[in-house]
Order: C-alpha cells, then sequence, then structure tokens
C-alpha cells in the first residue's frame, strides 16, 4: 500500500483524501488543515487517519510515501518544496506554482530527489479530452485554424490567483497537450468588480506555432456554468461540451473550399469560398471521473509503470504562459511573448 498524505481538506481536498483512502493500492495515512472543523469531519468519516493542524508531522514520518496538496494557489510551491525534500512523492494541484522561478525550482528538486512530480491539470485524464487528443494526433480534423474555449460559472471565487490562473490553467493545460506546443504569444484582457487586483473575467487570444489560435474565456462570475471548446480544423470541426455527459462530442464533417479556380462565378461570396456542409458524427465517449483516473496514474507513476501526464515541466509551460498573461492585462492588452 502506498501511504499517502493530504494536505488541504478544503473544497478539493476531501475528493482527493475520498480517492486515496478508498483505492486498493493506497491509503491516507495523514491529513493536514488548519481548520479544526473541517479535520474533525476527516475523522468521523475515516477514523484511522492521523489528522494535524500543521504539516510537521506527515512530511517527517518516514512511512509516508507521497504527499498530495490541495491548498491554496499561492501555497503550492512552499508545501511542494517542503514534500519534495523530505523525500516524497509529489501531486499536487494546479497551478504547480505562481512564478516561473518557483515552478522551475520544484521540477529541479524532484529531477535532483528524483521523485515524481505530477500536477492536477484533471482535465487531461478526461477520457473526451484524450479521445480529440487522438483525433488531432492522426489528423482526423486536418490542419487546426483555431480553439475556442469557454469556462465560466457563477464562483468559487479566489482570493490570492485571478480567474486566468484558476480557471484558464485547466483550459491551457488541454491546448498544449492537443497542439504538441506551447504558445508563442498572448494578448490578454481581463475585468476586476469583486477583489481589487484580481480579474473575475479573462479573455485571452494565444498565438501557437503554425499559426494556431487558441481563444479562451474563462470567468467565475457567470450565471451558467459552462465548459464548451470548438476545435476548427480545414478538413473537419470539433465541439466538446464537459457540461453533456452522454454526448460530449460531436464532430461535423463541415469545410470552406476554395472556389477561385472556377470558370465562371456570379457572386462575390462564390468566388473566394463554398461552404461543404457533411454529416454529424455523436462518437460514444464513456464518461469516468477524471479525478479518479489521476489518482490511478499518480500511483501508477510511483511505481514505475507510467510517465506522468500532466508532470512538472508541462505544468511549468502553463505557468509561463499565465505569467505572460498577467503582463499583457497590466500592459492593457499588449502582445506579450510567452518566454
Amino acid at each position: 500500500m502506498i501511504r499517502v498524505a493530504v494536505i488541504g481538506a478544503g473544497q478539493w481536498g476531501p475528493n482527493l483524501i475520498r480517492n486515496f483512502a478508498t483505492g486498493e493500492r493506497s491509503e491516507v495515512a495523514w491529513v493536514v488543515d488548519r481548520d479544526q472543523a473541517r479535520l474533525d469531519q476527516v475523522r468521523q468519516r475515516f477514523p484511522a487517519i492521523q489528522v494535524s493542524r500543521e504539516a510537521d508531522a506527515a512530511l517527517g514520518d518516514a512511512s509516508v510515501d507521497a504527499v498530495v496538496i490541495a491548498t491554496p494557489s499561492s501555497t503550492h510551491h512552499a508545501f511542494g518544496r517542503a514534500a519534495l525534500s523530505a523525500g516524497k512523492h509529489v501531486l499536487v494541484e494546479k497551478p504547480i506554482a505562481t512564478t516561473v522561478a518557483h515552478a522551475e525550482e520544484l521540477c529541479a528538486l524532484a529531477e535532483q530527489r528524483q521523485r515524481v512530480l505530477v500536477v492536477g491539470h484533471v482535465f487531461l485524464h478526461n477520457t473526451a479530452v484524450q479521445r480529440v487528443k487522438a483525433y488531432l494526433s492522426e489528423g482526423y480534423l486536418g490542419r487546426v485554424h483555431y480553439v475556442s474555449m469557454v469556462r465560466t460559472n457563477l464562483g468559487p471565487i479566489r482570493a490570492d490567483v485571478d480567474a486566468a490562473w484558476d480557471l484558464a490553467a485547466h483550459d491551457l493545460s488541454v491546448a498544449n497537450s492537443w497542439l504538441g506546443a506551447e504558445p508563442l504569444a498572448v494578448n490578454a484582457v481581463g475585468g476586476t468588480w469583486i477583489n481589487s487586483g484580481l480579474a473575475d473575467a479573462v479573455f485571452l487570444t494565444f498565438r501557437y506555432p503554425n499559426d494556431v489560435l487558441v481563444h479562451i474565456h474563462a470567468s467565475w462570475l457567470n450565471p451558467r456554468k459552462d465548459r464548451l471548446v470548438t476545435v476548427v480544423g480545414d478538413r473537419r470541426m470539433l465541439t466538446f461540451d464537459d457540461m453533456a455527459s452522454l454526448e460530449p462530442l460531436r464532430i461535423y464533417d463541415k469545410q470552406v473550399t476554395d472556389q477561385r479556380s472556377q470558370s465562371y462565378v456570379d457572386t462575390y461570396a462564390s468566388f473566394r469560398s463554398q461552404v461543404r456542409d457533411g454529416d454529424i458524427l455523436i462518437p460514444r465517449v464513456v464518461m469516468g471521473e477524471p479525478l479518479r483516473a489521476e489518482c490511478e496514474h499518480f500511483l501508477d507513476c510511483i511505481e514505475g509503470r507510467a510517465a506522468p501526464i500532466g508532470g512538472g515541466r508541462a505544468a511549468l509551460a502553463v505557468v509561463r504562459a499565465l505569467e505572460a498573461t498577467t503582463r499583457s492585462m497590466k500592459n492593457g492588452g499588449r502582445e506579450e511573448a510567452v518566454t
């Protein structure tokens, strides 16, 4: 059994505790949280788990193999560094850190200590997301022109990072995985109405290699919960609606063909192009629990059965893009290179 300590029993922590405590290959040895009421709830649900308001005892327990960090984003670096320094494997929620320098430090420390570092970009473990990646890898949609991504809801509202770092981080990890590349530059604007200095809604346009555009609208100040992605290729187009659990994917056999070679045209529109409107395919996708898949994957990595999906270096690429996003918003939407 792989013994796990979970730091953070707030909004997301209980889901991680449940997955590691009820699996066949792991057990939760410690839960750490500053809120005693949350610890009391954990003990009621899992009486055998040791609890503490400080992380020192859990990190100092030689029987603990891995540490799972589900604390506010601003604390990820400190807890991740402490856990890796203690020789533990680490699963840390996204983002891996709130600066590129801190993310690079965690990656280097994990490599130095030869420990697994996985970051909770949970949508990489969504079966529909993985199906889209397969379509793109095999060229089924043709050359990708652009990707449009919408992630909105009313809350939860963060107090330490803005909507880009909290929400768009998911979409960036997916876009990087799908395209097999990192963005080159970004134009970003955001609006702040609740907490000073933290954008509640952001509109981000990333420029990727091969002239691919990725636009992300992320907001925690929206009346509807939407998770909708559109991928436009030159052969086919695709939509992914994560809220449609039974039919999340639709593939549109549509394209625009150049008609300039025709000998006779009588309208400007027909001179420029012609739209081909074909069938709509709804592939069967069995939707499981992405978090369960992520936790099992983390255990696989510890046991040497798999290389990390959403590992430290991939998460570092997301932080690089988010830092450029912050610079662009501070500069009125000016294009900023992702470095």
